[in-house]
């Protein structure tokens, strides 16, 4: 990995900057291959709960960096070559490759979203987004799709309609417009703030609950009944009886009985004499 993408990791939650703060973290070749090594080192990480995605600086990500991608043509037309892979190619992966780790990925946006940057924010499973931030599919502006696994992603969030008319214009729209589109999942003005609580409400419950969930609802979300029902059964049976199913089970046990236990004594009914 390279300077481009920085992991830390504290308590058990796993922090991914984009780190080109001078050029709004546009995404140049060398960001791309550390966003892709970045999730392949967390797959593997068993002790993080939970990553958050943030951009260092004035924005989350700008987009791809063209003036950079147009100083190397012949890496870049090595790059394009990828179209004609039959499976998800490498700026695919940049977005879609998240739903892979089985721990919540949040997304912190703030300042410019901007094509791979918002397809980036797409990837994650919760996008808390300041109302001042700036998103677009912008690829309209060079003559291009989107093309970054944004499509699919959009699919899950926005009627098809709307996922049109942004593709078609490339309009810049505002975290608040994004908002009440479903682009994002929640507004605040502090948006990192808001995703470490999120993550500490959601490290309370068992950990192969939440990945089961993740990958249960991905799996079944777009699927017809059939597949949606066959889905919540296997991912039922990967984790029920478990270490953590039986940890969680105890815990909430324990709980319902110290309640019962504070709860005031209730007095016998007794009925009225008519």
């Amino acid at each position: 990995m390279n300077d481009r993408v920085r992991v830390r990791v504290e308590d058990a939650v796993a922090v991914v900057s984009l780190n080109r703060p001078d050029k709004h973290n546009g995404m140049d070749f060398p960001m791309l291959d550390a966003m892709l090594a970045a999730q392949r080192q967390l797959r593997r990480n068993r002790a993080v709960r939970a990553i958050i995605l943030q951009g260092e600086g004035a924005s989350f990500c700008s987009g791809l960096d063209f003036k950079s991608a147009m100083s190397q043509p012949v890496r870049t037309l090595l790059r394009a070559t990828q179209l004609l892979w039959p499976f998800a190619n490498q700026f695919q992966r940049w977005s879609v490759g998240w739903r892979r780790v089985g721990v919540p990925v949040i997304a912190v946006m703030h300042g410019n979203c901007f094509g791979a940057g918002l397809q980036l924010a797409l990837g994650a499973d919760i996008r808390i987004c300041h109302p001042d931030a700036q998103l677009s599919l912008l690829e309209a502006k060079w003559g291009l799709v989107p093309d970054m696994g944004g499509i699919a992603l959009l699919r899950e969030l926005v009627p098809i309609d709307v996922a049109k008319e942004l593709t078609f214009t490339g309009r810049v729209i505002s975290g608040q417009e994004a908002h009440a589109m479903g682009l994002v999942t929640h507004l605040s003005a502090e948006p990192m703030a808001h995703a470490r609580q999120l993550v500490a409400e959601i490290a309370t419950r068992s950990p192969d609950s939440v990945a089961a969930g993740k990958f249960l609802l991905q799996q079944a979300w777009r699927a017809g009944d059939h597949l949606a029902l066959r889905a919540e059964r296997l991912w039922q049976r990967r984790v029920m009886g478990r270490v953590n199913q039986r940890i969680a089970l105890a815990r909430e046990q324990a709980r319902g009985k110290a309640t019962v236990d504070k709860a005031p004594q209730r007095q016998p009914f007794k009925s009225r004499q008519l």
